[in-house]
């Protein structure tokens, strides 16, 4: 399996600042809240045999199965999770670094996390699993440059 529908924008701080764009767009919490959840029903589900305990991330509460494919030149990340907000989480990560080269995946910072507003609207748990989902990224990112 190698469909995914990323990069769907030319680079990553492209992609942070149409997220950016798009969360400016929703008046309150609830709203944008409303919005992960359509962004993570967007993931492709992954094969049954990607979701075993192999690729299970640690650190997050919920389940979350992540992919990687490719090399230093791209790297493709699938994943998916059981709960319909952190999948929307999964969504903008992927949107930011899947289908980009490994030196572009480290020299970025998930700004957009902050300059969303994300950071204060997470419970600690769904904060933590996002820090462990940013951090797998960026190691396979380094693994691979």
């Amino acid at each position: 399996m190698t469909d995914t529908p990323f990069p769907l924008e030319p680079t990553p701080l492209e992609a942070q600042a149409a997220i950016r764009e798009e969360f400016a767009f929703f008046g309150d919490w609830s709203e944008r809240y409303q919005y992960l959840i359509d962004l993570g029903r967007k993931l492709p589900d992954l094969p049954g045999e990607w979701k075993t305990d192999e690729h299970r991330l640690h650190g997050c509460q919920s389940m979350v199965w992540i992919v990687v494919q490719g090399d230093a030149d791209r790297l493709d990340f699938h994943a998916i999770s059981d709960s319909a907000i952190v999948s929307g989480l999964i969504y903008l990560a992927l949107r930011v670094y899947s289908g980009r080269s490994a030196a572009e995946i480290v020299q970025t910072q998930a700004d957009y996390i902050a300059e969303i507003g994300l950071a204060k609207h997470l419970s600690p748990t769904r904060s933590n699993g996002l820090t462990a989902l940013l951090g797998f990224i960026q190691d396979q990112a380094r693994q691979r440059s």
